[in-house]
């Protein structure tokens, strides 16, 4: 008899102690499953969110991957040095006004693929560019544009001359350049041609 006795309350308190672990159990579950909806909520903001910072930051980024490449029109001076040879290329599409004419400075600097000569010193580059609602743009070249320029007469003219018409055939909405160097207005390039107006494309066929 005092066997049973004692076997009766361990069967009894089966139960009762179950109960406590289907709760925690259930707690648990519960609290994973929300810890998994918050972080899913969480990633789902923070993509949405980032996306759209990266298209105010810096959307010329996104359109170049887009938009690939574009055939543009290059001068340079042509291999008997007096006059220029226009040369087609392709490049990574900008849309920035300051992307664009930095494209084609870098281009030019580069030189043709073959037979010619660059029109830009060694070293020239873009700086900034503005343009204007009337199609007047603002070159800022750097100082070797200036300061490695060796040329005469005739190779100032066909500096000037590739450079707008390389920027008027490639940037058709540009319709007059003003080049300056350094941020500062510049006379003139070799003190041939004044620059310290802009010039107006049209009289650069």
């Amino acid at each position: 008899m005092s066997a049973r006795g004692t076997a009766g309350p361990a069967v009894g308190g089966r139960p009762g102690a179950a109960r406590p672990r289907r709760r925690g159990r259930l707690a648990l579950a519960l609290f994973v499953g929300g810890l998994i909806i918050a972080v899913l909520a969480w990633a789902a903001w923070r993509r949405s969110h980032g996306s759209g910072e990266a298209k105010v930051a810096n959307p010329a980024d996104s359109d170049t991957t887009g938009s690939g490449f574009r055939a543009v029109r290059l001068w340079f001076v042509a291999p008997s040095g007096d006059s220029l040879t226009a040369e087609s290329r392709e490049v990574i599409e900008q849309t920035g006004v300051h992307e664009r004419a930095a494209s084609l400075v870098d281009e030019l600097v580069r030189g043709p693929s073959g037979q010619g000569l660059s029109p830009l010193p060694e070293g020239t580059s873009l700086r900034d560019a503005y343009l204007d609602d009337r199609g007047l743009l603002v070159l800022d070249l750097s100082a070797p544009f200036r300061d490695r320029f060796g040329g005469g007469a005739s190779a100032e003219e066909l500096a000037v001359a590739a450079l707008v018409r390389t920027l008027a055939d490639d940037m058709p909405e540009v319709k007059r350049v003003q080049i300056v160097c350094e941020g500062v207005p510049l006379a003139t390039l070799g003190g041939h041609l004044p620059l310290d107006q802009p010039l107006d494309v049209e009289d650069w066929p």
